[in-house]
């Protein structure tokens, strides 16, 4: 069945979905970061994990994207890319938003729940970000849909990260 809507022969598998170019870049290996790989893949995106710690790479076999790099400015970041960092707690969670910061990325994320501290915005400032740059930074990120696991955070997260490229609100208001 072919339709003239674009957007129902899509749904129909009539059209391929033309989602331009996009790529999301996780950082820090871990659980959510597998799933947001994962699922980017699914939905169009180029996909890259920069994890600056080579011995968390090391172990059972893992989807790492499409590309594994050691730093940010290696992602290769432009204005077609999200970054999301998928662990607030890192050490070097500082250097690499600045690095983010000082790329062209379209969307820059930390993950975290609005009722822990936010420790990117001191780190950020210790290294002598200012201000109208760590306010680029989002957090919390992701639709609110009561994520528990590792797979419904990247979903939530791909998800509002879709809904704001379409410049939309999310949920279930249209």
């Amino acid at each position: 069945m072919t339709t003239s809507d674009p957007a129902c022969a899509t749904a129909h598998g009539d059209l391929p979905p033309d989602h331009g170019p996009r790529t999301l870049v996780a950082v820090f290996e871990t659980p959510v970061a597998e799933h947001l790989i994962r699922f980017a893949a699914d939905l169009g995106y180029r996909t890259v994990l920069v994890e600056p710690q080579p011995r968390l790479l090391a172990g059972t076999p893992k989807p790492h994207g499409d590309q594994t790099v050691a730093s940010v400015s290696a992602a290769g970041l432009d204005e077609h890319t999200d970054v999301v960092i998928t662990d607030h707690d890192r050490p070097e969670l500082g250097t690499l938003l600045r690095d983010a910061l000082d790329g062209k990325a379209r969307w820059i994320g930390v993950m975290g729940a609005k009722r822990h501290s936010a420790p990117h915005i001191e780190a950020l400032r210790g290294l002598g970000v200012d201000e109208d740059s760590i306010a680029r930074v989002h957090r919390p990120i992701g639709l609110n849909i009561g994520s528990k696991t590792p797979a419904e955070i990247a979903l939530a997260t791909l998800a509002g990260l879709i809904a704001d490229r379409n410049g939309r609100p999310g949920g279930f208001t249209f």
